[in-house]
């Protein structure tokens, strides 16, 4: 069956796995065939069934949705199984909560078959999976009190995203393409602090090996570090005084900005003050800005946002998804570099936005504490 991305032509919409977003049915997420409702009336899609994606990535096998009917009649695609509740006997949304329980979970992940680039649970296995039902009227309460704590989890993250687009807009409304040429063209390499070594990668080879990382001691950073575009303590990685002394020349500091060149490519992020004396792996470019000419939190964006910064990458960097890029590409990149005033204008509207983000954050977490919370006493009948 062919599948399409979007309306045209004749043909109905399908479901498909990335139908399932956010654990809700995403209409603008569906494929289109060309069906018809009369060859295909056996596989079209009833309020309240609940799409259960059984072929998957190992950590998205048993994500789920209720389907709710979208404005268009949805066909029951491939990769997805549809379940049916007998309404005398399950709530669609309890059922929902229910496939999401961690008891559940664990009895699936006994079933999972796991390839190379997938994993898939049979129907057979997932019918005998035992669950516990209580009456109609609890399950409608329950599904009530997990619905209020996911929607407020849901306006979180959607605070959240309103904050990254208005970080985008802040910055091509100040520094787009467009104002961008009554400015000065440089490079990275002429940005960067005149002291040997501002830009640098890690150590390779034999000079740091696996065997070498201690549980305490100098941190050592890595993709995990910069993965998110923002700094972010990932795996801890620890090598000692020792080890440092040898290694000091890639010290991390402060200011310094990140960039991925191995595995996950082309992500940044600048190290913020209070981060403890630190080296960066191989897997990571270490940019020292000089600060007279260009703020670390200007260049952040600047690499991650602007148009051309973006072209450049695609252009110079070799093979798929950026895995060329190197510390040559990188000190070669084009900046069209505005004036410092406006780059601080910038750097503090950022600092105000990512406070922000910082206490959104802290009220997402202690909404997913929340939700699990309640979630365990629900399916442990104490809710």
């Amino acid at each position: 069956m062919n599948i399409k991305q979007d309306k045209s032509g004749d043909g109905l919409p399908i479901s498909r796995i990335e139908t399932i977003a956010a654990s809700v049915v995403d209409p603008e997420r569906v494929g289109y065939a060309g069906l018809d409702k009369t060859n295909c009336r056996d596989w079209l899609l009833k309020a309240g069934d609940i799409l259960f994606s059984h072929i998957n990535s190992v950590e998205h096998v048993g994500k789920c949705a209720v389907y709710r009917g979208i404005p268009e009649q949805l066909v029951h695609g491939m990769n997805l199984l549809c379940l049916r509740p007998d309404p005398s006997r399950l709530d669609p949304e309890f059922g929902k909560y229910l496939i999401r329980s961690a008891s559940f979970k664990t009895s699936l992940s006994n079933f999972i078959n796991k390839a190379v680039n997938q994993a898939s649970v049979s129907i057979g296995n997932l019918r005998t999976i035992p669950v516990s039902l209580p009456p109609l009227p609890e399950q409608r309460r329950i599904a009530a009190i997990l619905d209020q704590a996911e929607t407020l989890r849901t306006q979180r993250r959607a605070a959240l995203a309103q904050l990254d687009s208005l970080t985008q807009s802040l910055f091509l409304d100040m520094f787009g393409t467009e104002k961008a040429k009554e400015w000065p063209t440089t490079t990275i390499a002429d940005i960067t602090d005149e002291q040997n070594g501002s830009i640098r990668t890690g150590p390779f080879g034999s000079q740091l090996l696996h065997s070498e990382f201690v549980g305490e001691g100098i941190a050592v950073l890595g993709i995990d570090n910069a993965v998110a575009n923002e700094f972010r303590w990932g795996e801890r990685r620890f090598i000692t005084q020792a080890k440092y002394r040898e290694l000091q020349r890639y010290t991390v500091r402060p200011g310094d900005v990140l960039i991925t060149i191995m595995g996950t490519c082309g992500r940044c992020a600048v190290v913020p003050n209070g981060v403890p004396v630190a080296i960066n792996t191989k897997h990571l470019c270490c940019i020292t800005v000089d600060q007279k000419k260009c703020l670390p939190l200007f260049l952040h964006a600047y690499f991650l946002r602007h148009p051309s910064a973006r072209k450049y990458l695609e252009q110079t960097a070799k093979g798929a998804i950026m895995a060329g890029l190197n510390m040559g590409i990188i000190k070669a990149m084009p900046v069209s570099l505005p004036p410092l005033p406006l780059q601080q204008t910038f750097a503090t509207r950022i600092q105000a936005i990512e406070a922000l983000k910082t206490q959104h954050r802290a009220a997402l977490a202690a909404q997913d504490a929340l939700f699990a919370s309640l979630q365990q006493r629900a399916f442990a009948g104490t809710l």
